[in-house]
């Protein structure tokens, strides 16, 4: 097992060096409970790996993954860039302290008004389409800036068909034969183009895939840099950088990966004589997704035509299993290390047939009580969270050398009517 199970001296789970039951006991459940010193430990691995061997690197935390305010924050205490896709995320990342210069933005099918925000904020534009160019040229205030743009590689990977964002079926960027149009157009237009950029999808654990999108975007640069006389500031590959969720899987060789990236970097750069622009990368998934555990406890244990424990999180609480289909090792947060003696359905508590954490799961002994653990629930988890059946969100407590800090308080019934508004002659 890839997993990195650390217990106490009563032989509960730790999180952070906090004991798991304790913080469900004292903060409720379902709970989402995140180790700040994964995190940075995650962002100074991935960021130094490709340091070593590139200087002129920045990361973008592709902010959509976790945008609470404490874990943002972080990032930004340890340097990193911010990946936006809405404008909400580019005033959350101001919030948190981020300069708008660290933000670029890559809206996809953004209205006007959006448009407009993105350039009365000061970010940098990362921009997706003709038709946002074109809407982008109407906006006064927009002349002359620097811009970028998204090009689909006629590459894609990820886990799940959901997340492959490259490749002919992809709804985003422009087609790589459209490359040099676009740019031209750009100078036209009275815009500068400084960056390229693409990503092929999320989760990926082999690099052949990542390389070969970085082989399709330097030659597209290679080819707008001499037909369209762009110098590019910037190179942004994107994210999609994966973690192990199942205990089969390995993790990652960053610096292997690394080393292997930049190597054909430096080779296309040569061949196309583009100079030393920044290399940039826009992991998610990779700084926060193993960093946090869902604590959820058991409420039912039922025998009917198969054996369920029931608990007290659903896919309003964490979407990927029922969404994606996606594989979360689950321990008993008192027993993590014991040997599993059933096979056992877990089930959350929305009142769907598709609300499963996992079926016919390898299990220790549970009891009703019970807190178990769902690891790797920092990513596209709580972000992805809804008030589905009337239920309010979960609380969210960070944990740092054992020290606890609620970061997001637990909603109470009344946060399910904020804005809503009944009229007056339905009360009569």
């Amino acid at each position: 097992m890839d997993f990195d199970l650390k217990t106490n001296e009563k032989g509960n789970l730790k999180i952070g060096e906090a004991d798991a039951v304790d913080l469900a006991e004292r903060f409720g459940t379902p709970l989402y409970v995140i180790d700040e010193n994964r995190i940075r430990d995650n962002y100074k691995r991935l960021y130094n790996a490709f340091k070593d061997y590139y200087p002129n690197f920045k990361m973008f935390y592709a902010c959509k993954a976790n945008t609470n305010l404490a874990v943002m924050k972080i990032l930004e205490n340890e340097g990193s860039g911010i990946d936006a896709v809405s404008p909400g995320e580019i005033y959350t990342s101001l919030l948190a302290g981020f300069e708008p210069e660290r933000i670029l933005y890559t809206g996809n099918n953004v209205t006007d008004e959006e448009l407009k925000f993105a350039v009365e904020s000061g970010v940098r534009l990362n921009l997706d389409s003709i038709s946002q160019l074109k809407r982008l040229s109407k906006i006064p205030e927009a002349k002359g800036m620097e811009i970028s743009f998204r090009v689909n590689p006629m590459v894609g990977a990820g886990h799940h068909d959901h997340c492959i964002t490259g490749g002919p079926l992809s709804k985003f960027g422009i087609k790589e034969e459209e490359a040099v149009e676009v740019y031209k157009m750009a100078i036209e237009l009275g815009f500068k183009p400084v960056g390229i950029h693409s990503h092929i999808g999320s989760g990926i654990l082999d690099p052949e895939p990542f390389m070969l999108a970085v082989r399709t975007l330097m030659d597209t640069a290679g080819k707008v840099h001499k037909e369209a006389g762009v110098e590019f500031d910037f190179i942004d590959f994107g994210g999609g950088i994966g973690i192990p969720y199942t205990p089969e899987e390995s993790k990652l060789d960053i610096n292997d990966f690394a080393e292997k990236i930049v190597d054909l970097y430096k080779a296309k750069l040569e061949e196309y004589d583009l100079g030393t622009p920044t290399m940039c990368i826009e992991p998610g998934r990779y700084l926060v997704g193993d960093a946090s555990v869902l604590l959820t406890k058991v409420n039912t244990i039922k025998q009917s035509y198969r054996k369920f424990a029931g608990v007290d999180a659903g896919f309003n609480t964490l979407l990927r299993p029922t969404m994606y289909g996606s594989y979360h090792h689950i321990v008993s947060a008192s027993t993590p290390l014991a040997e599993s003696t059933q096979t056992i359905d877990i089930a959350g508590d929305v009142c769907e047939s598709g609300d499963l954490f996992a079926r016919e799961r390898p299990m220790p002994e549970i009891e009703e009580g019970d807190i178990l653990a769902i690891l790797n629930a920092g990513a596209y988890a709580f972000s992805m969270a809804s008030q589905y059946n009337s239920r309010p969100k979960p609380a969210e407590v960070l944990v740092n050398n054992g020290e606890t800090d609620v970061i997001r308080e637990r909603e109470t019934f009344a946060d399910l009517f904020n804005k809503q508004n009944v009229p007056v002659r339905l009360l009569k």
